[in-house]
């Protein structure tokens, strides 16, 4: 009965976070409820040996032995119960830190308004090369600073530059489409390749290797069909900042520290993968300096001509840290323990998602289809516990490193999200700055970012099937 209660638990909460914005609750309540009730009827269960675990190796540890409450068997089944436990606190641990370390170097760089160097790339009237240059700086921005990031700051952009609200949700819309094709290649461009590649599913070159081309194929149709065949992009557009200072902001809009700060900013989140690549230490240790780096320039560094020890708390990491998404850090250590827990539930002899895993398998041989119906499952539930779920189904001991499974995984849950805009964050954000309503996404977009998601499957395909 405990069995069906810790699924019956995490399927609830599922549902809750799916339909949070109907509910009005914030995804984290749920999320930490379920992860924490899913592990507490576990323990309940272990403990009075109805349940039995399996930890990270597959080992099975039987509840039954927790009856003996003596000899070698009920120690080593209580070890295990807790070094399981311990592990996959330490892997969610892992992401977390880097999520932290990531969003409080963007919000640094932020301060210091070193997004606002950007507009004074985008030097263009024609309403065509404006939607090629803001989605090419997404593509390239999302792989860097990651795609929830890089739509929020191009909306922020695109409130300046585009005026009218009705022309500026089409090119948002775009937007959505682009950061999330961008940030599929990157190990450190979504929530989900950051996760493959810290549990060691995929490393930084294989990723960027096999998937820059799907993605940029599921960036460059959808914007090749809306610049020849949508009126929403024909013509010319008047922007305030190009009329009065072609195309370079007000001076005033800058500090005398934001072009260091951005270049330092996305320079050091850069090099955590190269410091990966050459320490061979896990992505948060790199982060964890990275951050130390920014942080450290950040206090001697003179944002102001006049700058004075009463204005360093304007532009301090302090602040930065105070408005970093606390509540997203929560929601993915709420979800990715309730995961954990699935995973770590016995049928049989092996743990419950590797068992899901194994149905599926039977039910539809073909793989690429079961990854190709995930990448339409992430445009209507998270694509977090999506992967997360993956992770636990299929094995490192069956599918290495970088091994096609994982790489179609990342390509699909990163990009299959454009096809609704609730299916990922990029598109939650945009939908709750520009108040864009999920019918007109859903008549007007959708199909856009099916046609590039699918189009970048089928390049992803051949690649994999003829060029690896």
């Amino acid at each position: 009965m405990l069995l069906y209660a810790v699924i019956a638990c995490f399927v609830i909460g599922y549902i809750a976070i799916v339909f949070e914005h109907p509910l009005r609750l914030d995804k984290t309540v749920p999320a930490l409820l379920m992860g924490a009730v899913c592990w507490a009827l576990i323990s309940l269960g272990f403990h009075n040996g109805a349940l039995d675990i399996v930890d990270g190796h597959e080992h099975l540890f039987k509840g039954a032995d927790m009856l003996l409450h003596d000899g070698a068997a009920f120690e080593e089944a209580e070890e295990g119960f807790m070094a399981n436990l311990l592990h996959h606190l330490g892997k969610t641990a892992e992401i977390l830190i880097f999520l932290i370390g990531a969003m409080t170097i963007v919000e640094i760089v932020d301060l210091h308004r070193g997004f606002d160097i950007l507009k004074g790339y985008i030097n263009t009237r024609s309403k065509s090369k404006l939607l090629w240059i803001v989605g090419i700086l997404g593509f390239i921005l999302s792989a860097i600073i990651d795609n929830l990031t890089a739509t929020i700051v191009l909306v922020t952009l695109l409130r300046k530059l585009v005026p009218d609200r009705e022309t500026r949700l089409w090119y948002v819309a775009l937007i959505v489409i682009a950061a999330n094709a961008g940030g599929a290649w990157s190990p450190i461009g979504d929530v989900t390749t950051t996760m493959l590649w810290i549990g060691q599913r995929v490393s930084t070159g294989g990723l960027m290797e096999y998937l820059i081309v799907p993605s940029l194929v599921c960036f460059i149709v959808p914007f090749v069909i809306a610049t020849t065949s949508m009126k929403a992009f024909k013509g010319d557009i008047m922007t305030p900042e190009l009329e009065s200072d072609e195309g370079v902001p007000e001076t005033e809009e800058r500090l005398l520290s934001s072009k260091t700060m951005l270049f330092l900013g996305l320079g050091m989140i850069v090099f955590v993968p190269i410091f990966k690549v050459v320490t061979h230490l896990p992505p948060y240790l790199g982060m964890m300096l990275s951050l130390g780096v920014v942080w450290l320039v950040s206090e001697y560094i003179h944002p102001e001509e006049n700058f004075t020890e009463e204005r360093k708390a304007t532009y301090s990491a302090h602040r930065a840290l105070s408005r970093i998404e606390m509540s997203s850090i929560l929601f993915f250590l709420g979800i990715l323990m309730a995961v954990a827990a699935l995973e770590t539930i016995a049928i049989g002899n092996v743990g419950a998602l590797r068992a899901m895993a194994e149905v599926l398998q039977d039910a539809i041989p073909n793989q690429n289809w079961v990854i190709f119906i995930l990448g339409f499952l992430s445009a209507i539930i998270d694509n977090v516990p999506l992967v997360a779920a993956s992770m636990g189904m299929y094995s490192l001991d069956n599918y290495a490193i970088d091994d096609t499974l994982w790489h179609f995984i990342a390509y699909s849950a990163g990009t299959g999200g454009s096809m609704l805009i609730i299916g990922s964050a990029a598109g939650v954000a945009a939908m709750g700055m520009e108040k864009i309503d999920f019918i007109w996404y859903l008549k007007k977009i959708a199909w856009l970012a099916f046609v590039g998601f699918a189009a970048g499957a089928a390049v992803f395909m051949v690649i994999e099937t003829y060029l690896k």
